[in-house]
């Protein structure tokens, strides 16, 4: 049964992806600027060093990737939503508690505006802790101009008037479709539930994993009494080391004061002998 759902998962990865995959860029309906040349594989002594890491290995992305994430749910909404760029210097320690610390500087463009959007310079401490059952790493983020960048609070008004009414509900699956691309009436929604599942992908992250939002499966909203947003995404995250696809299903709310709310996660297990997440 084991090898049949390998067999079986990866099948899926290469219907869900006839290229390569993407887990390093947003759909094209959603790119701004090209991304980073993609990183160069990781050595055993990558894993291992301390000190100064080449910036372009997978251990210094994997934890500026953590760093995304930790930005995304602090300060991503239906308007904004950060991708990865460069990372420009990285170092690791272990320190004597027990774990691994990423120090970083690395830059940041903001989907949503496109191309046009400017690059945003952050640094990060990382601390990925080493325990018996798996914690979620510890951030210390800090970026410049972030408060610079163009508010959305006009845009965010409308699209919270449009769908805060019943007889606006939302229902959706495949965004975006095989191909890459989606409506720009879901690109609101694609870019909430990239932020929402930035919530996942942080708690689940760890030195050996590198998680980016394949595909939203479905969203459907759900009525509520406090006058949020509340929607139901069914998410694909990707794995980039291991090339897994890993579904999740979450309840998020969202309004322009409040920003988004994570209410519950559910992992959904693709293969009959599944009994938890991989972490």
């Amino acid at each position: 049964m084991k090898t049949f759902c390998s067999v079986w998962l990866l099948l899926s990865v290469v219907e869900l992806s006839p290229a390569p995959p993407a887990s390093q860029e947003p759909p094209l309906a959603c790119r701004g600027a090209a991304d980073p040349a993609p990183p160069q594989p990781e050595t055993a002594e990558d894993m291992a060093s301390t000190g100064d890491l080449e910036p372009t290995h997978y251990p210094a992305r994997r934890a500026a990737q953590v760093a995304l994430h930790y930005l995304n749910t602090h300060h991503g909404s239906p308007f904004r939503v950060f991708g990865l760029q460069q990372v420009h210097k990285a170092s690791a320690e272990d320190v004597e508690a027990g774990g691994r610390k990423y120090k970083l500087d690395f830059s940041v463009t903001d989907w949503a505006s496109g191309s046009a959007g400017p690059a945003l310079r952050c640094s990060a401490d990382v601390l990925f802790p080493r325990t018996e059952r798996h914690s979620a790493p510890d951030v210390k983020l800090r970026c410049e101009a972030l408060q610079q960048i163009n508010r959305t609070a006009q845009e965010e008004e409308a699209f919270y008037q449009k769908h805060i009414t019943p007889d606006s509900a939302v229902s959706a699956r495949d965004i975006p479709d095989s191909y890459g691309n989606m409506s720009e009436e879901m690109q609101p929604f694609w870019r909430l539930a990239r932020v929402a599942a930035s919530f996942i992908m942080l708690r689940e992250s760890s030195e050996n994993t590198e998680f980016n939002m394949a595909q939203v499966a479905s969203v459907t909203q759900q009525e509520s009494s406090e006058e949020q947003l509340m929607l139901e995404f069914v998410v694909l995250l990707h794995d980039l080391p291991s090339q897994e696809i890993v579904q999740w299903k979450l309840l998020a709310s969202w309004s322009p004061d409040r920003g988004v709310r994570v209410l519950q996660t559910e992992w959904q297990p693709r293969c009959p002998h599944a009994t938890k997440p991989p972490n």
